[in-house]
Order: C-alpha cells, then sequence, then structure tokens
C-alpha cells in the first residue's frame, strides 16, 4: 500500500502534563504521519510562539488546544490565531463537551473530548492533510482562485464548473453542504473548513454552518428569531432574497465586509 506522503507538523498546548503525554502518545499511534513541534502548559507562551512562527513562514499545520486553561482560555487563543498570515488548523481536546457550539464558531476543524480516541483522532488528522494538501497551491499562486474564477464540482456524475461570482452561499446542513447560486443548489462532501480555504477571500463566514459571498450580501438585520419574541442578526443574500442567521461574534466582521464592498 502506497504511504501518505504528507507529514504534519503539530502544536499540543494543555496544562496538564498528563494530558499532554496522552495526546501525544496517540500521535505516535496515528495513521498519519506527525512531527510533534512544540508544546506548551499555558497559552500565553505558546500563542507568542505561534505567532513568531508565522512571522517565519513556519506556522504548524494543527494546534490541539485545551479549552479550560489559566491565562487565556482556548476560545480566546483560538480566535487570536485566526489573524495569524497563515493560520493553524485547530482542533480543540477538551473534557468539557458543552463548549462545542461555540467552538465552530471559530471554524475550528474539530472538537474533540476527554479521553481521545484513536480512531477520532485518525479522522481529525485526515481532514487536516486535505486542508493541507489545498493549500500549497494558494501559498505558491495567490490568484490561480480569481485568474480561474471558477469552483470546479462533480454532480451526479458529472464534472460542472461554477463561476465563483455565481455562488451565493455554501451551506452546512446535516452531514453535507449546500453550494447554492441564484437557480440552482449542487450538495457537496466537503467540510466548510476544506471550502474556505478553496475559496478564499471571495467569501467570509458569517456563522458556524454557512460561507457567503461578501458580494451577495444585501442587508444585515435583527431580526425576530423565535414565536416567544426572542432576536439574532440575520443577513440577506441577492438575487434569491435568502435570509441567513449570522452568529453574534461573526456580526461585527460581516458589518464591516459590507461597508468595504460599498
Amino acid at each position: 500500500m502506497e504511504q501518505n506522503p504528507v507529514t504534519l507538523s503539530v502544536v499540543v498546548i494543555d496544562d496538564e502534563p498528563l494530558a499532554r503525554m496522552r495526546i501525544q502518545s496517540l500521535l505516535g499511534q496515528a495513521a498519519v504521519p506527525v512531527t510533534v513541534v512544540a508544546e506548551f502548559g499555558e497559552p500565553v507562551s505558546a500563542l507568542m510562539w505561534l505567532r513568531e512562527a508565522d512571522a517565519k513562514g513556519q506556522s504548524p499545520d494543527l494546534v490541539l488546544l485545551d479549552i479550560q486553561m489559566p491565562g487565556l482560555d482556548g476560545m480566546v487563543l483560538a480566535a487570536r490565531l485566526r489573524d495569524l498570515q497563515r493560520p493553524p488548523a485547530v482542533a480543540f481536546v477538551t473534557a468539557h463537551a458543552e463548549h462545542a457550539l461555540r467552538a465552530f464558531d471559530l471554524a475550528v476543524a474539530d472538537y474533540l473530548t476527554k479521553p481521545v480516541r484513536i480512531d477520532r483522532l485518525n479522522a481529525t488528522l485526515d481532514r487536516v492533510c486535505k486542508l493541507k494538501a489545498l493549500r500549497p497551491a494558494a501559498a505558491e499562486s495567490p490568484q490561480t482562485a480569481d485568474e480561474a474564477g471558477v469552483f470546479v464540482v462533480q454532480d451526479r456524475g458529472r464534472l460542472e464548473r461554477i463561476p465563483l461570482a455565481d455562488i451565493l452561499y455554501f451551506k452546512a446542513e446535516q452531514k453535507y453542504v449546500t453550494l447554492r447560486t441564484a437557480d440552482h443548489s449542487v450538495v457537496l462532501d466537503e467540510s466548510l473548513s476544506e471550502l474556505e480555504a478553496r475559496v478564499g477571500d471571495r467569501f467570509i463566514r458569517v456563522h458556524r454552518n454557512a460561507l457567503v459571498s461578501r458580494q451577495a450580501m444585501r442587508a444585515l438585520e435583527r431580526r425576530a428569531d423565535d414565536p416567544d419574541g426572542g432576536e439574532a442578526w440575520w443577513v440577506q443574500v441577492v438575487p434569491t432574497l435568502e435570509w441567513l442567521s449570522v452568529s453574534r461574534r461573526q456580526v461585527a466582521a460581516v458589518r464591516e465586509a459590507m461597508a468595504t464592498q460599498g
């Protein structure tokens, strides 16, 4: 069998030494070749190291990150990593399942609960490998997507080239992602994180379950969300005039993107 040529560079951040030892042991058993390039017991030093690595063009492929730690918690650290020039994929490793919804607002690659099983870790590493395979082409030729101007998908057994300018949004629903244009939809089997790497800055993450074309956003409103009078933020896309939910964390970014588009 052909060996997987992709080797992932990984940083482990957890304030519990035994937890770090456990995850390193699992990484040693992983189906994907892994190199642990650094480990940290607290997040502030980790953030400084990751910023320096990013400045040198040496960001790791993946950060395995605990959530509840002294100083910065994992959620805050993950949010700050998104500001790097080449942010690593992030997978939370935590004993607290209740943070999952907040975590996916940050577009993390995965959310692993302790004790981590090797099959779940392998699935995470495989997902990050796919993301890494997409990144080199984008890094070597940053204008490729703009020059080609198309998004290639396989639909019902045939290849279809869809102009990027025609795509209104990508929305995750259950196990699949729907690509929506003004006149039709295509079901994809890629994750939103993988799609985000492919389409680049033309789209903005408005929610953990949706990427929206910057050019398609027409209005941002706080609207009634349920019969009891609760309210939430929504963005309207044209020309379909559909409303998509915007997470509170992303409202400011969506507002800024709309103002920039003019």
